[in-house]
């Protein structure tokens, strides 16, 4: 197979997708004017996006180093616009807003391409509010929709879009771009893929970050220590705490950053009396700040589930006698602790139970009451 254009480097274990792409761009004439990248969490959907954007716009097919290139790199080509909510949904405002963005030409480039990030995010009114920009989009406009899966969207988007489904990268795979792109250490790199699943974004922050490994290994024990009912009331706490914390560590450094540069914007200082205006563009910035915390909160918990889907997936291996790598190799002994004294069954029950309850936070059920569900079923039941 020929060498993907430079733009596609760090699209891990995707040679399927990325030639079908290929062959949409050498075939211009043919090319669809809307896709849906969907795939498990950090398969890449939003990252393959941009470099198929990159490919298309840049006039080397993807160098990779052009001036095309780099802005779309650094979010700031103007034919290049993404729609990342920070809220638990995307509103219907904000896709109205995009589409009016979709409408006008391109300004530098042949295309104007609309990418939005976690399109199953929308509700039904606002993705019918898109599906008519699907079904006559204006000539040069290229829209590139990411979800988890084609399932999460309506039937009369999917029929509008070409779709290309991606894999889970490999393990080994992650690790080398961890070690290749951000000098990490190749031990930690291996252990920081295996714990994150082969999700690219979460393996580099368990790699870089100390807290975030911590708060991933405190999840997981509270879950092994639950034995009763007390225990798993316990265990949920901890866990809406540990989801908390992390969501606020990862949008407190971004809250901070946006507030001076709002002030730098207004010409003042945090110790200077704000005339209105100010007071209102200060306002307006820590309430978009609060959405985005709740979906941080939100994101964060999900991770959570996620890490314990993986250990819970671990247990099933021993019992099923497996020889498939660990995910969590430095908690060998409770996992094979908790495959002796558990049955398939339980263990079966338990994974079903966190993907229903990711599936619930998704319809803003309470997350304290799915927790504490949670956790009274995930209590350890020897095998009689």
């Amino acid at each position: 197979m020929q060498t993907p254009p430079r733009v596609f480097r760090d699209v891990l274990s995707q040679p399927e997708a990325v030639a079908e792409l290929l062959r949409s761009i050498e075939r211009q004439s043919e090319l669809h004017h809307a896709w849906l990248f969907t795939g498990p969490p950090g398969s890449g959907r939003s990252l393959i996006a941009l470099a198929f954007a990159s490919a298309l716009l840049c006039p080397e097919g993807g160098c990779g180093v052009c001036n095309s290139c780099e802005m779309i790199r650094a979010g700031s080509h103007p034919d290049v616009q993404v729609l990342n909510t920070e809220r638990v949904q995307i509103s219907i405002d904000e896709v109205t807003e995009f589409i009016d963005k979709s409408l006008t030409m391109p300004a530098i480039g042949k295309y104007r391409i609309m990418v939005i990030e976690d399109a199953d995010r929308m509700a039904e009114r606002t993705s019918n509010l898109l599906l008519k920009s699907l079904e006559e989009p204006p000539k040069g406009t290229i829209w590139m929709l990411c979800s988890p899966s084609e399932a999460d969207l309506l039937p009369t988007i999917r029929s509008r879009v070409r779709r290309v489904q991606l894999k889970v990268p490999t393990v080994e795979s992650v690790a080398q771009l961890l070690v290749e792109k951000y000098a990490i250490p190749f031990e930690l790199a291996n252990i920081s893929a295996a714990q994150a699943q082969s999700h690219v974004g979460m393996a580099k922050r368990l790699a870089t970050n100390a807290g975030a490994r911590d708060r991933r290994q405190q999840a997981l024990q509270a879950a092994l220590s639950i034995i009763d009912i007390p225990s798993a009331m316990q265990a949920s706490e901890i866990l809406s705490k540990l989801a908390e914390s992390d969501g606020a560590q990862l949008s407190g450094e971004q809250d901070d950053q946006e507030r001076r540069d709002l002030m730098t914007q207004l010409g003042v200082s945090e110790d200077q009396k704000l005339n209105p205006s100010a007071r209102a563009s200060l306002r307006r910035l820590e309430e978009s700040q609060k959405r985005r915390a709740t979906r941080s909160k939100r994101d964060g918990l999900d991770r959570i589930l996620i890490d314990l889907m993986g250990l819970y997936r671990d247990v099933l291996t021993v019992q099923l006698g497996a020889r498939e790598a660990l995910i969590n190799p430095d908690l060998e002994k409770e996992i094979f602790s908790l495959a002796s004294e558990s049955s398939q069954a339980q263990i079966f029950r338990n994974i079903e139970e966190i993907e229903k309850v990711r599936t619930r936070m998704d319809r803003n059920v309470k997350e304290s009451l799915l927790l504490d569900s949670l956790a009274v079923t995930l209590r350890r039941k020897k095998v009689r």
